[in-house]
């Protein structure tokens, strides 16, 4: 008989955005929002997702640091889906002991991608009890929406445990999105607002600066019962497109757009991707669930390794505390940003809303890190804020905007010499709240305060956070690629590296202000602060768009 390997605890579910969660050592506890429908009935349908173990990923992670690196003569030779799929695939070993486990306890309905590394397959609560014996199949409900999720870890044969990474749709929930419009900050009298012809008027692009190339796109991701009106987006163009050449529709959606209101995050991501990265081509990934049992974020990682002619550019307004995910999940995860990487595709996430975090341990408080926020094979950005917010301006940090350093993944090469020299030269909160020797993020900043929003065919103001800055960087990198694409270049691909060798030219330097941290004697509140050149508040700095596709227009 197989000895049984419990897969920690620790495929944890998701917490709540940028906040708090619930943990124990005993047992998967369910965040406190999620309340207990009923226990799943043993005939009812689930959807499990299996990630098998891959095979060369330090080869990929080599391909990744080469195709986007400008010094390398492999730089922007981008890898087709099939080439990816060739190097990274499981082996036939991994793939027969996964599948004759599945096949032993009669599950046959199963679908793969084309780089075979994950499965999703359909069940019945009663099969996937059998198969990951532990677990046990509840419904939760929050404002409206049910999932389906085990309340107890699982645990898996020790030999099939070496073939897979983790099952997804048992204990991850999605995180509860920002409600945006709550983050207003109160200012008396008139403000001026962030607009599309302020970020335009701040960041020096012209009435010129518009897409006009046919195999250019753009895409954001919306995984948080969010959903945009094409109504919206109509109508919020017509109050502030005016000075430019854009488009008013969404040209694709993939997945299902839900009814009821549009959601504020929804509709910012949206109307400003369109406006920055105006006239391109945009996508809208929408994924609700065809089952209670999947996980939105993983079921869009899995649509990127499934299809062909994606967009160039993603942003993505998601994250989670680090704590509340297993590394191994977490790694998982990284090697599906490296996949995307390879093929030229620019991944953007919000850096987060909470500053630097703040985790209490007992007497002990730490800054609390993001994640995918601080994988080290995505761009993240963070957020700032207009010094006069009744003019146009330069800018300082945004209070909320997020930053700091990984506790799971360390600093990647192409960032060593600017943390380490922000590290030496300014004033640091005391070495116990964070990992000096981790990925530091974010890599970059944009306006992310007080912008306005069409939603449910109404005006809306005052509405911040970092997803209001990522998807304005995201577009301004999709107007870059079109001026690349017509000179025969390559996309950008994955940023970092070549952004960090640029050394802050062609970007605002933000110098002024810190974020917040933790609310105690030591830090008091603070994070940590602004300074010349990179920090962990607003990266780089803003984007000069004309400085900017300057340098990354050559090759």
């Amino acid at each position: 008989m197989n000895k049984l390997l419990v897969f920690s605890l620790l495929l944890l579910f998701s917490s709540v955005v940028w906040s708090g969660y619930l943990e124990s050592d005993q047992d998967v506890l369910i965040p406190q929002e999620w309340a207990h429908v009923d226990r799943v009935g043993p005939t009812e349908e689930l959807e499990l997702t299996f990630a098998l173990k891959q095979q060369n990923v330090h080869l990929l992670e080599e391909k990744l640091r080469l195709v986007s690196d400008p010094d390398s003569v492999q730089y922007g030779k981008h890898l087709s889906l099939e080439e990816v799929a060739s190097l990274v695939r499981p082996s036939d070993l991994t793939e027969k002991v996964v599948h004759r486990w599945l096949q032993s306890h009669g599950i046959t309905n199963c679908l793969t991608v084309r780089t075979q590394d994950f499965l999703q397959c359909t069940m019945t609560a009663e099969t996937a009890e059998r198969l990951l014996p532990g677990s046990r199949f509840h419904r939760y409900m929050r404002d409206g929406h049910y999932l389906v999720r085990s309340s107890a870890p699982y645990s898996v044969p020790d030999d099939v445990h070496h073939h897979l990474d983790f099952v997804g749709g048992l204990h991850r929930l999605p995180p509860k999105g920002l409600d945006l419009s709550k983050k207003q900050k109160s200012k008396a009298g008139f403000h001026l607002g962030v607009t599309p012809s302020v970020l335009r008027t701040r960041y020096n692009l012209t009435s010129a600066d518009v897409g006009s190339v046919q195999n250019n796109s753009q895409a954001v991701a919306q995984f948080l019962e969010q959903y945009y009106h094409p109504a919206d987006l109509a109508e919020f163009m017509a109050m502030f497109g005016g000075g430019f050449q854009h488009r008013s529709e969404v040209d694709r959606v993939v997945g299902t757009q839900g009814g009821g209101k549009a959601g504020i995050e929804a509709s910012l991501d949206v109307e400003y991707i369109m406006s920055t990265g105006a006239n391109i081509s945009t996508w809208v990934f929408t994924n609700p669930g065809r089952h209670e049992s999947q996980e939105p974020f993983l079921q869009w990682m899995i649509l990127l390794s499934n299809m062909t002619g994606l967009p160039w550019v993603h942003t993505i307004s998601y994250g989670d505390d680090e704590d509340s995910l297993s590394a191994a999940y977490m790694m998982r995860i990284n090697t599906e940003f490296m996949k995307a990487g390879v093929r030229g595709i620019s991944l953007l996430f919000a850096s987060g809303d909470s500053g630097a975090g703040c985790r209490h341990l007992g007497k002990e408080n730490t800054f609390r890190p993001s994640f995918p926020a601080s994988s080290p094979y995505v761009t993240t950005v963070g957020g700032t804020s207009f010094k006069n917010p009744y003019k146009v301006t330069y800018e300082v940090t945004d209070s909320i905007s997020g930053g700091g350093f990984s506790n799971i993944f360390k600093m990647p090469d192409y960032q060593t010499t600017a943390v380490n020299s922000y590290l030496k030269t300014v004033a640091l909160p005391p070495k116990s709240y964070f990992n000096t020797s981790g990925r530091a993020y974010p890599d970059m900043a944009a306006l992310s305060d007080n912008y306005w929003v069409v939603s449910n065919r109404v005006p809306v103001p005052l509405v911040s956070g970092t997803s209001a800055s990522t998807p304005v960087v995201g577009g301004m990198l999709s107007l870059i690629n079109d001026q690349r694409f017509m000179k025969g270049l390559p996309a950008l691909g994955f940023l970092n590296p070549r952004l960090y060798k640029l050394n802050g030219k062609a970007l605002f330097d933000v110098t002024e202000g810190c974020h917040y941290g933790c609310l105690d004697e030591q830090v008091q509140g603070q994070g940590f602060c602004a300074a010349p050149s990179w920090d962990p508040v607003t990266g780089w700095g803003t984007p000069n768009y004309p400085a900017l596709l300057a340098v990354l227009l050559s090759d």
